[in-house]
């Protein structure tokens, strides 16, 4: 199967020599998506990746790589800092993130998930999991704090640059915004620097409204889970799964 760069993006350019039109080929020799169980959805299974710094499933990592060269054309020093994600580093960050608002600050359990819940998933929901989701930074920009700051991506932010190409050009390439700054949307909080992968996320995510979240935390010990209870799974699952951009659904 053979993709080809959606033309309109080299079109916009118009960078030109003489009559000369380059047609980007994404892929000649395109594999078909690799067969996703339940394990992979939840971050439990080995999913096949490719990447050195961070990890994707092969066909987004391509992508995310000619998005690059692209963006690096434009002066924008594109770079992926954090892709594929196990239930167990989730797990890790979840615990780490559950002990320190109810030792430390001294939070009860429940108002503890909420605050967590603004950002970070619960294990085994992270679209991180799929391996088709990353966050993107501009390489080039030196920032001090954190990187993930939505204050960063605004228009006279440090990243304000990177941001502006991405709404321009992300989507030819197949990368969706997923949290968006939409105020009637519910769940996590706006992360303009959360990309997701549609070609493969969305089929996955229909899939993964066929589980249970319950099971999948069973015996897994997630601190907190005695907490959760079925009234707040639904909400979490309508508002943080499923409260999405749209064109990611």
């Amino acid at each position: 199967m053979i993709k080809i760069a959606p033309l309109f993006y080299y079109l916009k350019r118009q960078r030109w020599v003489g009559c000369l039109v380059v047609i980007f080929v994404w892929s000649c020799q395109h594999n078909a998506q690799q067969s996703i169980n339940n394990a992979h959805l939840t971050g439990k299974g080995n999913l096949e990746l490719a990447g050195n710094d961070f990890q994707l499933q092969k066909e987004v990592y391509e992508a995310y790589l000619r998005m690059q060269l692209a963006a690096q054309e434009d002066g924008i020093d594109l770079l992926g800092v954090s892709g594929y994600r196990s239930f167990e580093r989730q797990k890790q960050i979840w615990n780490r993130k559950y002990t320190r608002f109810t030792q430390d600050e001294g939070l009860t359990p429940e108002k503890a998930i909420e605050k967590i819940i603004t950002y970070s998933t619960i294990p085994g929901t992270s679209r991180h999991h799929w391996g088709t989701d990353l966050d993107i930074i501009d390489n080039g920009i030196s920032v001090t704090g954190s990187l993930l700051d939505p204050k960063k991506f605004e228009e006279k932010g440090p990243f304000g640059a990177l941001k502006k190409w991405m709404d321009e050009h992300a989507n030819a390439f197949g990368f969706y915004l997923v949290y968006t700054n939409d105020s009637s949307r519910k769940g996590f909080y706006y992360e303009p620097w959360h990309y997701t992968y549609r070609p493969l996320s969305k089929p996955l995510l229909e899939e993964y409204r066929k589980l249970n979240i319950r099971s999948i935390l069973k015996n897994e010990n997630v601190l907190g889970y005695e907490h959760m209870l079925d009234t707040f799974i639904e909400k979490y699952t309508q508002e943080n799964i499923l409260d999405i951009n749209p064109l990611v659904k």
